[in-house]
């Protein structure tokens, strides 16, 4: 079973926690995927978990223009482990992010991603506000390309 680890941060208003749920969603109808989500907002990420990973779905909301905290955390954690030999780093992902108006963020989860040489499967996916119609829908692909990809690599 391949497993695949959703980290998000989402707090006030909850439209980051609607996406990632959807992404999981997608993840889940891939048959031979198991998914585990954790919202950084509420709980730090346990670097076995991480290395336990097949593959990442990362969703920050936009604070700033820049990912939140929690999430940056997250990369941080990453980072330490893999220069101690842990197999954190590398792996197939998908990025999200919700928004108010301004979605510049996008550039900072996307470079976080890229020096830890994540290997994203699809293009970010940026919504502004809570993901519905369209923007429900394509994160609910998203979570299914990034599942599909990690399925035929097993």
């Amino acid at each position: 079973m391949s497993k695949i680890l959703v980290v998000y941060h989402s707090q006030q208003r909850g439209n980051t926690r609607k996406m990632a749920e959807l992404v999981a969603d997608g993840c889940r109808q891939v048959a031979g995927v198991e998914v585990e989500l954790v919202n950084v907002n509420e709980a730090r990420v346990d670097i076995d978990a991480a290395e336990s990973a097949d593959a990442y779905a990362l969703g920050s909301p936009d604070y700033f223009s820049y990912v939140a905290g929690g999430l940056k955390q997250f990369f941080d954690d990453i980072y330490i482990a893999n220069q101690a030999g842990r197999s954190v780093a590398g792996k197939p992902c998908v990025l999200f992010l919700t928004h108010g108006g301004g979605g510049r963020a996008v550039d900072s989860l996307e470079k976080l991603a890229k020096a830890m040489k994540l290997e994203p499967v699809a293009p970010t996916l940026s919504c502004q506000g809570a993901p519905s119609g369209a923007d429900a829908d394509a994160s609910t692909q998203l979570g299914k390309a990034l599942a599909e990809h990690v399925a035929a690599g097993s």
